[in-house]
């Protein structure tokens, strides 16, 4: 094992020196687009399949466990959907464990990276929904700035707004009105928001939320939105409740 080992280090060596130095450039490059379906299945290989076998058991053992059971297929959608909706909602769901009493929350379209399909939800599905490793945090908003975040939201065509929000906006981008629990929104007063701690730094283009005071973000792995949805499915299985959710216009859009 000596020999290959030493071969292989000096390689290594020579590739460190030599990587900064070279004088080779680009010239140009070619693609191409190799559809992955059903062909790939017709002739399986087993030594492949032999050599995956062993890690698939390690992945299906972590991503296989069943979290809850959703009552129908949701996806994500703009300017409003079932799914962007659950998600909203969780966040304001998970506000108690963190002695938070927020007015709304608010989710990016752009972080949900799957649907989920009717009947039983596993790690897997959750982790597919929520890849990143955004997590939950709370902040403070006036009421100005708050409008100012509405209107960055219509301009976005939408965005996941938990129950009690209702936005009024143009197919071109321009809010037309917004309340929240059927109330005008107050220039002057402070709004208590839960939201991910991506959008909190003003990312997707949701810049308002840069104004904000009061930061709440705790930074340990446990507040990841993907096991704050997991906690939520897993309460409602433990209620043998199904999650649901449903479009109820949060967000209307007119011409």
């Amino acid at each position: 094992m000596y020999k290959p080992l030493k071969f292989v280090a000096g390689v290594v060596a020579v590739l460190s020196v030599t990587a900064c130095t070279t004088h080779y450039k680009l010239a140009n490059t070619t693609r191409t687009r190799i559809v992955v379906d059903s062909c790939y299945d017709a002739m399986p290989s087993q030594e492949a399949s032999s050599f995956i076998a062993p890690y698939k058991q390690k992945v299906d053992s972590v991503m296989g466990p069943v979290v809850g059971i959703v009552a129908h297929d949701m996806a994500a959608d703009r300017p409003e959907s079932d799914l962007s909706n659950l998600l909203s909602d969780i966040l304001m769901w998970a506000a108690k464990d963190y002695n938070e009493q927020p007015v709304m929350g608010v989710y990016n379209i752009g972080g949900i990276r799957s649907a989920l399909t009717r009947g039983e939800v596993t790690y897997g599905d959750v982790l597919a929904i929520a890849p990143f490793e955004n997590k939950i945090c709370f902040l403070t908003l006036t009421g100005e700035n708050l409008m100012e975040l509405f209107r960055q939201i219509a301009k976005r065509g939408g965005e996941g707004v938990s129950h009690g929000v209702e936005l009024v906006i143009t197919a071109d981008g321009n809010l037309v009105s917004a309340k929240l629990n059927g109330q005008e929104i107050d220039p002057r007063a402070e709004y208590r928001i839960t939201t991910i701690d991506y959008l909190a730094q003003g990312n997707d283009g949701l810049v308002a939320f840069q104004k904000c005071t009061k930061l709440n973000a705790p930074r340990e792995s446990r507040n990841n939105s993907r096991f704050i949805i997991m906690n939520y499915f897993k309460e409602q299985a433990g209620k043998h409740a199904p999650v649901s959710a449903r479009v109820e216009g949060r967000i209307k859009v007119i011409k």
